[in-house]
């Protein structure tokens, strides 16, 4: 199994209309979708005659077996859910907050806690909303497109979500997605994956494959809303600086010098990238607190703290890969810290004793034959110095 668990960098504002979104989908289907899915039908209810009609429900069957097969939810998704064959424009909107079950609704609200506060951040929190509803409506419609006599309703936020998904796609392309692998008994970890490869594999492989071998409804799951969805968010998210209106970017949030969190990190990996250490140094100097840094991989900490080493900085570097082994204890790239730390110490003055217990700690989590080769040769040139001063 394959499950996004995060993403990397995110923003230090708090995603307030993220947070409201998955808190209203949540309270949905706490106090309509569990009790009424719960609760029989009205057998007055008119709109169970159309139910039972429109989806063939009808016959000879016994009374009983259909109050046994039908719950009030089902008529509320009837009644709400949107279907092409008898489009309303309230059920475009209200189709969002309806979910067909638990994991239907942990798997999308993961996502959107997942991708949104980065593209709610980009794009303010109101016209987030707008584009989100914006999303999920084009969503439906793409869908409908191509089951335009379908009774089935299509309920879900997964079209609106793949929307958020495709404003991360255009806007993010440099972010890093946290990957759980789970392939027990043999592999349990996490993995860092860059953000367009996850989220193309989820619109080509996840969606737009079924959608074109099982056919448009894909067997329950509506691929198409998905697919419209995220190129919804596409395109909106490359017209977005040209639209005069409700969703052009906020000019000053975005290109203020003084950037946050967010620009701060991703300006660090990107002089990365380009081979500019130097300056991913400096910036990473600016970070101020714990959070911020747990925003940087493991890896870019690494070449920074190896840059302010090889060029002759080593109260930086031993800084960098001190706060590397507080911060993240258990990391894969501990050995690494160590091994940095215990060269930055050899070229302070009295430093030798700290530099052996950091070469020995090395050693002990030595993930590769040269972790502990570099380490067993820092030992070796500590016990020559020392034996020289005898």
């Amino acid at each position: 199994m394959f499950l996004p668990v995060g993403d990397i960098p995110n923003p230090r504002s708090t995603p307030w209309m993220t947070y409201a979104l998955i808190a209203i989908n949540i309270a949905v289907y706490a106090l309509v979708t569990i009790p009424l899915s719960l609760t029989r039908p009205d057998l007055n209810d008119p709109l169970l005659l159309d139910y039972l009609n429109a989806l063939n429900l009808h016959g000879d069957w016994p009374i009983q077996s259909l109050l046994d097969q039908v719950s009030a939810y089902d008529l509320a998704v009837f009644r709400y859910g949107y279907r092409p064959a008898h489009p309303a424009l309230l059920n475009l909107v209200t189709a969002m907050f309806l979910h067909g079950g638990w994991l239907h609704l942990a798997g999308n609200m993961l996502f959107l806690y997942i991708f949104g506060d980065n593209v709610e951040y980009r794009m303010g929190r109101w016209r987030y909303l707008l584009g989100y509803l914006g999303s999920g409506i084009a969503a439906t419609l793409f869908f409908a497109l191509f089951v335009p006599g379908s009774q089935v309703p299509l309920i879900g936020a997964s079209g609106a979500i793949s929307g958020v998904l495709g404003f991360y796609f255009v806007w993010f392309p440099r972010n890093q997605v946290k990957v759980f692998v789970f392939l027990f008994p043999l592999l349990m970890t996490h993995v860092l994956i860059s953000a367009r490869l996850v989220l193309g594999f989820y619109l080509l492989v996840d969606n737009l494959l079924p959608f074109l071998f099982t056919g448009s409804e894909g067997g329950g799951v509506a691929h198409g809303a998905h697919i419209g969805g995220f190129l919804a968010g596409m395109g909106l998210a490359a017209a977005s600086d040209r639209l005069p209106g409700i969703l052009q970017l906020k000019g000053p949030r975005v290109s203020r010098a003084r950037a946050n969190l967010v620009d701060a990190v991703t300006d660090i990996v990107l002089a990365i990238e380009r081979g500019d250490v130097a300056h991913a140094a400096a910036r990473y100097a600016t970070l101020e607190s714990r959070a911020q840094r747990g925003q940087l991989a493991t890896a870019n900490l690494l070449i920074i703290g190896r840059h302010l080493l090889a060029h002759d900085q080593p109260e930086l570097a031993l800084t960098v890969f001190r706060r590397l082994i507080a911060e993240r204890p258990g990391d894969a790239g501990l050995d690494q810290a160590y091994l940095g730390a215990g060269q930055a110490m050899l070229r302070k003055k009295h430093g030798d004793t700290a530099a052996w217990h950091y070469f020995l700690a090395a050693i002990d989590l030595a993930r590769t034959a040269d972790v502990s080769a570099a380490a067993r040769q820092g030992l070796r040139e500590i016990e020559e110095g020392q034996a020289g001063v005898e």
